[in-house]
């Protein structure tokens, strides 16, 4: 993707306990730069994570991550993480994920997360609260689908 497909970026600085010993972002870092991204997609859509969901029976699980390395950031860099839903399923959806300084993209990835019942740990159909404000918010077209089906 190219950065002006995000709709929304969020923006950190990165730590001195982030760096290891070749002055760099330790690789694992991106995927907890990837969390803060989503968590703050969740407050710009106007859902934080710990909002509704108590209320629908259901939660989100992660259920895969993807992350591809192309460039480094080192200590007290300012880097934009971009964060866009970029596939809506019945039960889960995708997070497309990019990190940036400047222009330069420095990480990309995907997170798939699946909705399921809180106890029982089935997929169940997502809250349509939230696939709305997935489609309001990245400008989709609205899903045309059953909304019965439970993959």
């Amino acid at each position: 993707m190219a950065k002006g497909d995000f709709n929304f970026f969020s923006k950190i600085r990165v730590r001195w306990a982030e760096v290891d010993k070749q002055g760099i972002v330790f690789n694992a870092h991106y995927l907890a730069y990837f969390d803060i991204g989503v968590t703050d997609y969740y407050r710009a859509i106007g859902h934080p994570y710990v909002g509704p969901f108590p209320q629908t029976g259901t939660d989100l699980y992660l259920k895969s991550a993807k992350v591809e390395y192309h460039a480094s950031a080192g200590f007290d860099d300012l880097i934009d993480l971009g964060i866009r839903v970029s596939t809506i399923g019945n039960s889960s959806f995708e997070f497309r994920c990019e990190i940036y300084k400047g222009d330069i993209i420095l990480t990309s990835g995907e997170l798939v997360y699946v909705n399921a019942d809180a106890e029982t740990l089935i997929p169940a159909t997502l809250p349509e609260f939230l696939e709305d404000a997935f489609v309001k918010f990245e400008k989709l077209p609205p899903a045309k689908r059953s909304r019965s089906r439970s993959t």
